[in-house]
């Protein structure tokens, strides 16, 4: 039970998240509706894994400092939050219409700078994390990248056959929560190889 106290606010969080994002198609604006749905469910379910790991695998959860884990999930916290402001904002204005030319290239990029900041976040973790976890760590990104490269070249290769006819657009916006979500699985397993 001692396990599971931690863990609850994260549990807790990502169901109402998940909630949250499955009535927000007839509660938000039609034009933002289909993206806060997405992003709050995508919410829902990392704070759902989130709380799994904390209750059932502590060890992965504790492999770095208290300090380090905090600073670590407060940048992404609040880089991520801006990530969400940004993707609505500019669904918002792109569906309109909205600017052309160079203007329109920049509203486009508009959620870059925020993902940009989870990276950092990511890098700060990392180099300050002891030899042990930086090892996982680099471990992780290793195998996640290889796997996301592979699968993205495979789809290229059917893509360019035509056995699968997929919009790029989406196909390039998925490529990092792709790795995120690999680079969690990788972190997984090659922790539980050193336990």
């Amino acid at each position: 039970m001692d396990a599971l106290k931690p863990a609850v606010g994260w549990l807790l969080g990502g169901i109402v998240a998940i909630a949250l994002g499955l009535a927000a198609k007839p509660l938000l604006p039609e034009r933002i509706a289909d993206i806060a749905s997405v992003m709050l469910v995508s919410i829902g379910v990392g704070s759902l894994a989130s709380g799994l790991i904390r209750w059932r695998l502590p060890a992965l959860y504790e492999a770095a400092p208290a300090d380090l884990r905090r600073r670590y999930t407060r940048e992404i916290l609040l880089a991520m939050a801006a990530y969400m402001v940004m993707v609505v904002a500019t669904v918002s204005v792109l569906r309109d219409g909205g600017p052309e030319g160079p203007l329109r290239a920049l509203v486009a990029l508009l959620p870059v700078p925020p993902i940009a900041f989870v990276l950092r976040a990511m890098v700060r973790y990392i180099r300050d994390a002891d030899e042990m976890q930086q090892r996982i760590e680099l471990e992780a990104v290793s195998i996640a990248t290889t796997l996301v490269a592979l699968l993205y070249m495979s789809g290229g290769f059917l893509q360019a056959a035509k056995v699968i006819d997929l919009p790029a657009a989406a196909v390039m916006i998925w490529v990092f929560p792709l790795l995120c979500a690999t680079y969690g699985v990788a972190k997984f397993l090659v922790m539980r190889r050193y336990q």
